[in-house]
């Protein structure tokens, strides 16, 4: 059986790039092959996994530059049978494509939003008289700009390749160790090889402390607590989901029995899943 793997398109994205190393290394380890099938948007990509049109997800969800990707949480809250399968660690580098023949002759850079924050410096430094336009995709614009040599669009080097387009600067994300976490996701759990679970929570009402008993569930059991953040819940100003990734598995004894404890002190607790993860290098990256 051949796995269906849903990510942001069009051809040439990072998500793609994530969705082709992870079908590389499915094949490696486990002898089985792939297809990708690119959709417009991430929150697309997630609602074709739930309504059964593919078998898996690749999404980003955080970034070392920029944080947390709004888009998968809030999505992947909405959805009740999505469960994550693996992590996906990936370096992240963007450059400047466009037609034009110098950095003076810009006048509109075009990317995600992701990408135009991830060099904000660089665009202010370079070109900081630009407009900026929002897409939602790295690669969504590169067929407009292609026609348009005052205009240039930030994508993965890769993509230079794919559409023929030369790089006006390449290397131009802020930071270079610039990387990216990508879920894996399908209807149902994992069971092999689980080094981190991730879950979201809501809490039943606002008020001081509200936060403290959650916390030290995982506390008291000495379960490390690698990421938290909260989003609005979009019902009402000053209410928030919060979002936690621990260290363990659900093999250990320790977690469910945190999770079980947890839910009493929670309005809604929802276990995204329990996963491990597999970094890539630029090297792995450049041999695709």
């Amino acid at each position: 059986m051949v796995i269906s793997l849903a990510h942001l398109g069009p051809t040439g994205t990072n998500a793609e790039t994530a969705a082709i190393a992870y079908a590389h290394w499915l094949e490696q380890q486990q002898g089985q092959k792939s297809i990708l099938c690119p959709c417009p948007s991430i929150a697309q990509t997630l609602f074709a996994v739930a309504k059964g049109e593919t078998q898996r997800a690749v999404v980003p969800v955080e970034n070392s530059t920029e944080g947390s990707v709004a888009t998968t949480l809030d999505t992947l809250w909405q959805l009740d049978d999505l469960k994550i399968q693996q992590e996906l660690v990936l370096p992240i580098s963007h450059a400047l494509l466009s037609r034009g023949s110098s950095l003076e002759g810009i006048k509109t850079v075009y990317s995600h939003p992701q990408a135009l924050a991830q060099c904000q410096s660089w665009l202010e430094r370079h070109l900081p008289s630009v407009s900026l336009i929002p897409t939602n995709s790295t690669t969504e614009a590169l067929s407009e700009i292609n026609l348009q040599p005052t205009s240039g669009a930030i994508a993965a080097p890769r993509a230079s390749k794919l559409y023929d387009l030369p790089i006006l600067a390449n290397h131009i994300n802020d930071y270079p160790d610039n990387c990216t976490r990508f879920w894996v996701l399908e209807r149902t759990p994992t069971t092999r090889g689980q080094s981190r679970v991730s879950l979201a929570f809501s809490v039943p009402e606002n008020v001081p402390g509200v936060l403290v008993k959650p916390l030290e569930v995982l506390a008291r059991r000495h379960i490390n607590l690698s990421r938290i953040e909260s989003r609005p819940t979009k019902r009402s100003l000053g209410e928030y989901l919060f979002f936690l990734d621990l260290e363990g598995s659900t093999e250990n004894d320790c977690i469910p029995d945190a999770l079980k404890e947890l839910a009493g002190y929670t309005e809604v607790l929802k276990i995204f899943g329990s996963y491990s993860v597999v970094s890539f290098t630029q090297a792995d990256i450049d041999r695709l």
